[in-house]
């Protein structure tokens, strides 16, 4: 699916995040929103969203922070430019 103003490098990501986000809210990815996609330099392989005990490359990571927004809630993706995504926070 093609989210008009989506940097076309980030929509691998952006779709990884709406399907994650869609089953994390309980609803279709239609009733979802992106509210922001940002370009970012990650500055290791965790993208921001280390897990305790876990290790992670020291490398930057380029890739992506994506906001999505429904089913009453909110959730922000890290990504990198391959489309891996990990869900951060949930509001």
């Amino acid at each position: 699916m093609t989210n008009p103003g989506v940097d076309p490098a980030a929509q691998p990501a952006v779709d990884a995040a709406l399907r994650d986000a869609a089953t994390q809210a309980g609803v279709p990815a239609t009733d979802l929103r992106v509210v922001q996609v940002e370009a970012i330099e990650w500055p290791d392989s965790s993208l921001g969203c280390p897990s305790p005990g876990a290790m992670y490359l020291q490398v930057l990571t380029p890739g992506f922070r994506i906001v999505i927004a429904g089913g009453g809630k909110q959730f922000e993706y890290h990504s990198d430019q391959d489309g891996r995504v990990v869900l951060c926070s949930q509001t």
